[in-house]
């Protein structure tokens, strides 16, 4: 028709698209496959089928002939390509779909069973000498997702032979119970993200920088791990079927007392607190400590106090984030036994506030899900008399508002008003105090 625009995009050569492909990120390449049918045959998936029970090949043969078709599939990471395996005789019976990308990265989709869940232990350790056969001798990122019991032993046979292997992920893997991971000095970077069943984490790995968890609470135990600066506890689904130990989180709390960032769930606070931890009388601080990503899907008066009794043990603390997300479920804290525990527990506000220590480093200080409930109120409150370096407090409402917050006199209000025609004035029925949010954009 007469004033269509041209598909310039369709029309590009094949060396020009494999190019663009090659120098954008993994996920954003495989997207653009559905751009136009010239892009989708860029990244049309090979395929493999691997009918075992026909030849029968043993458990352990098929792994390794596995093992070397990954191997093969990964010699080169010069544009991003696509690999689909598939067990048997039918061709969409899809076992494993492989990716890789130009930054030596790889990823391992496994299509889980439609039989009943089957657990599963992941005993994964770097190998010294590598089998030169089938190893992955470049390769940098390993992203593994939805593993099997089936898969089990190709997937421990896998991180045995990637000797520069800097970043491992696992994810979505539901029946996998344990891990139990020994790396060499070049691994830097692990990521368990949503494996339900998880109950253990056994990590033994002195070049590690990050650590990042997200899921029910397991036992972790950190071991020579001296290198390690960020941590991410994102513990959203609470205990799953896991019990609640005290001394095991406090093992794990006091193996990551030198990291720099650290991210967790409000509630392990609480629950620590209200078991008996004072965290004032631990012999360990975290002094390296500089940002504090606090999360949970609201604010009472427990979880701040616990948060704030936590922040006497950060002495160098520069910024604190808290975020209330109302659409988490909430992780209620059960009765302990206990006849020694934090003080907050029965004291009122005044009190715990003067028994604050002073944050000497707090610079920055961000509250997301800000709903302007009491007991933020009395964070913020606290915060500001606390902070005697803060520079910037900032509040976002469930709807991205982001505003800017001074506490002021009422003989101020005026003046504020004058000067700032978008803001709001928020008032604390205990405090009888008034909390001014303008809006970031106006701030000068």
């Amino acid at each position: 028709m007469e004033g269509e625009r041209p598909d310039l995009v369709s029309s590009l050569p094949n060396e020009i698209v494999q190019l663009i492909v090659s120098l954008i990120p993994l996920k954003d390449a495989i997207r653009t496959r559905a751009l136009s049918t010239v892009w989708r045959s860029i990244l049309a998936p090979l395929h493999v089928n691997l009918d075992y029970d026909s030849y029968g090949i043993t458990l352990h043969e098929a792994n390794e002939e596995l093992n070397q078709i990954i191997c093969t599939f990964s010699k080169s990471y010069q544009s991003p390509q696509l690999l689909k395996i598939t067990l048997g005789s039918r061709r969409d019976d899809v076992f494993l779909l492989a990716i890789k990308g130009v930054d030596k990265e790889l990823h391992l989709d496994f299509f889980e069973e439609k039989r009943a869940i089957t657990d599963f232990s992941l005993v994964l350790e770097s190998c010294c000498q590598p089998i030169e056969s089938t190893s992955f001798l470049s390769l940098k990122t390993l992203h593994l997702r939805s593993v099997t019991y089936l898969a089990e032993s190709f997937v421990s046979s896998l991180f045995s032979n990637c000797p520069v292997l800097e970043t491992l992920k696992l994810e979505k893997c539901t029946g996998l119970q344990t891990i139990d991971l020994k790396a060499n000095d070049c691994f830097q970077k692990f990521v368990v993200l949503d494996c339900a069943n998880t109950a253990s984490i056994n990590l033994c790995a002195p070049s590690l920088k990050s650590f990042w968890y997200r899921g029910v609470l397991p036992t972790i135990q950190l071991q020579n791990t001296p290198c390690l600066v960020d941590v991410i506890l994102d513990l959203k689904d609470g205990l799953g079927h896991n019990k609640f130990d005290c001394e095991d989180v406090l093992s794990l709390v006091a193996s990551i007392k030198d990291i720099e960032i650290l991210t967790l769930s409000g509630w392990l606070l609480e629950w620590l607190c209200a078991a008996g931890v004072i965290f004032g009388k631990l012999d360990f601080k975290f002094n390296k400590l500089k940002e504090l990503w606090w999360m949970d899907c609201l604010m009472n008066k427990d979880k701040r106090d616990s948060l704030v009794c936590f922040l006497n043990m950060t002495t160098s603390l520069e910024k604190l984030y808290v975020n209330m997300d109302q659409r988490c479920s909430p992780v209620p804290c059960p009765y302990f036994h206990q006849h020694w525990h934090e003080p907050h527990l029965w004291m009122d506000y005044a009190t715990v506030k003067s028994n604050t220590s002073q944050l000497n480093h707090l610079k920055i200080v961000t509250v997301v899900g800000f709903t302007k409930e009491e007991d933020e109120l009395l964070l913020m409150d606290l915060l500001l008399h606390k902070a005697i370096a803060l520079r910037k407090m900032t509040v976002k409402s469930p709807e991205d508002e982001s505003w800017s917050v001074s506490k002021v006199p009422k003989s101020q209000l005026k003046l504020i008003s004058r000067r700032y025609p978008k803001h709001m004035v928020v008032s604390s029925s205990i405090l009888g105090s008034f909390f001014v949010l303008v809006e970031d954009n106006n701030c000068s």
